[in-house]
């Protein structure tokens, strides 16, 4: 599959995420915040509690190597909170006295299966 499959596939499974969350009431805020080193797939809100959410989608056709949640390795959760606590400073939010989470949302057979797990990093 070439480069430019893959970011469709990509971009195609991180709206279906995106809908998904939003049909949940979360609000997205942006998509692909990109920095050197880093990317996050979704920011979003939480709407009940206000809370900002970085949404990490993954994808795998099926389960037969593995859940697609189990690709998010430790250095992946390193780059994500580095990438997330860089957005919170470009926005001018105080990251001691702002409430976020870090959700993976795993997609399997071509969307029909989507599992949506809070909290699924942590620092540390």
């Amino acid at each position: 599959m070439g480069l430019f499959n893959r970011r469709k596939t990509g971009s195609h499974y991180e709206q279906l995420a995106a809908n998904y969350l939003s049909r949940q009431g979360l609000t997205l805020i942006e998509k692909n915040f990109t920095i050197r080193g880093g990317e996050i797939d979704l920011i979003m809100q939480d709407g009940l509690s206000q809370t900002l959410v970085f949404v990490e989608v993954k994808y795998r056709q099926n389960q037969r190597h593995g859940h697609a949640a189990e690709t998010v390795t430790r250095s992946k959760q390193r780059h994500l909170i580095r990438t997330a606590t860089l957005w919170m400073k470009k926005q001018h939010l105080n990251i001691d006295a702002t409430d976020f989470r870090f959700d993976v949302v795993a997609i399997h057979d071509s969307g029909h299966h989507i599992e949506w797990i809070k909290n699924a990093i942590t620092e540390g």
